[in-house]
């Protein structure tokens, strides 16, 4: 089921597929989904709920897997890969495309007024409290304290937000 509230925007060219597992995609006012940005139910039932004057900017992907979560005045930079799903893998007699999904972490929870810059990976079990930044191609698998500023592979913190360096 998809509910695009009048107010929000999306691009003729983003792709959203509905889901046949009863899962939910929502877009609030004045939400936006740009061109070319990717929305594909695999992987679980999750709802994607996305809140009002959030942005997913061009070439995004979004699995909706175990569900994602965005809260309000979310700003998604180009290319950013949203996983809220892990395959099972560890049988070695099994191929791993037909091993399933391990249990889920969570889903993807991004709270209001967050920034994440482009390239990024968020994982299931990722939580990014309110205001804090992400810098351009982090992966980032677990939670994020509220406005500090973090980045890398593996995360780390680079700052906060309000505090001069």
């Amino acid at each position: 089921m998809i509910e695009i509230h009048p107010d929000a925007v999306v691009s003729r060219l983003a792709d959203i597929e509905d889901s046949v597992r009863g899962s939910r995609i929502v877009l609030a006012a004045r939400a936006v989904i740009d061109s070319f940005v990717k929305i594909k139910p695999a992987g679980g039932s999750g709802d994607l709920l996305i809140g009002e004057r959030s942005v997913i900017n061009s070439g995004c992907v979004l699995y909706t897997g175990n569900g994602i979560r965005i809260g309000a005045d979310v700003a998604i930079a180009a290319n950013c890969t949203f996983a809220p799903v892990n395959h099972a893998y560890m049988a070695r007699d099994v191929r791993i495309n037909q091993q399933g999904f391990l249990p889920s972490k969570g889903g993807i929870v991004i709270e209001d007024d967050v920034w994440i810059g482009a390239n990024c990976v968020l994982l299931d079990g990722a939580v990014l409290r309110r205001g804090c930044v992400i810098a351009a191609g982090s992966v980032v698998r677990g939670e994020v304290p509220a406005y500090t500023i973090q980045g890398g592979n593996p995360l780390r913190q680079l700052g906060e937000r309000g505090v001069q360096a």
